[in-house]
């Protein structure tokens, strides 16, 4: 996404997103910026020059990257989010991220809270939910499969529709076997991302 907005950004701002990077390092050799805190950088380009939030965060990133930050990995996400109690639902994780990558061209990425999988668009996201659960989201465009354990989605990662593993009894016993039965589902959002 961030490619396609900085594609875009000189016609839709009249600055090139190099222009835009030369505003905010003005503004940090100033003293008014810090370029590493993207947060803020996104605050002053929305303030100061009423950005689109796409936008924000494309020139953020990109300033940020100049000062030399990089990213987390996809791992370090993922260790960040199965950290102290949620570690037990790691390995449930793993392989419902295995499952979901074996379908042709599925690829993870990282995020603060959450993985989504993606293929033209995303289609899944994993996370860690509430009383000791693993959310996996899923994105249907069209029929939504007849699955009992499909709940409507309420603001998580742009799914359409949650499963909860786990909870109060513990991971399963048999991840391979939990995170196949998944399989349908996530073929049949994968079908249309």
């Amino acid at each position: 996404m961030m490619a396609a907005v900085s594609a875009s950004l000189e016609s839709r701002t009249g600055r090139r997103l190099e222009d835009w990077c030369g505003l905010v390092e003005a503004e940090a050799r100033a003293g008014r910026l810090d370029p590493l805190n993207q947060k803020g950088v996104r605050a002053w380009l929305k303030e100061a020059h009423a950005l689109p939030q796409n936008s924000q965060w494309t020139v953020a990133d990109a300033v940020a990257r100049r000062a030399g930050w990089e990213p987390p990995t996809l791992e370090e996400h993922t260790q960040a989010m199965y950290s102290g109690k949620k570690a037990v639902l790691r390995p449930l994780h793993d392989a419902v991220l295995a499952a979901a990558l074996t379908l042709d061209g599925a690829q993870a990425q990282g995020r603060a809270t959450y993985i989504p999988v993606v293929r033209r668009t995303q289609f899944a996201a994993l996370g860690p939910g509430t009383r000791g659960r693993l959310r996996v989201g899923l994105r249907f465009r069209g029929p939504v499969p007849d699955d009992p354990r499909l709940e409507a989605a309420r603001g998580f990662a742009q799914a359409t529709h949650v499963i909860h593993l786990a909870g109060p009894d513990g991971v399963p016993a048999d991840l391979a076997a939990t995170a196949d039965s998944l399989l349908p589902l996530l073929r049949a959002a994968w079908e249309r991302a």
